[in-house]
């Protein structure tokens, strides 16, 4: 099944390096694309589950889905996430 969250954090290529790179780790999703204009992911998941998964994986990661508060703590993720998401080739 197909999927879009759309995020808070997300502003450049870095992020959406960053977001794919760590989606790509979850063998259950494929399909993966990060929209920085839109601030949206999209993906293929298998279960339900994993779609929930995703979610949390991206609050983890600083990019809290629009349903969520976006925290100071989640702003900050989301600046080292982006600078890690940079320095990705």
């Amino acid at each position: 099944m197909k999927a879009s969250v759309i995020v808070q954090n997300l502003k450049c290529d870095g992020c959406a390096k960053t977001i794919t790179s760590r989606l790509s780790e979850m063998n259950q999703l494929s399909d993966i694309y990060v929209d920085t204009e839109t601030a949206s992911v999209h993906f293929t998941y298998e279960n339900i589950d994993d779609a929930i998964l995703v979610k949390d994986k991206l609050k983890a990661l600083g990019y809290p889905s629009i349903q969520y508060k976006n925290s100071l703590s989640a702003k900050a993720r989301s600046y080292v996430s982006c600078a890690t998401g940079k320095m990705l080739k």
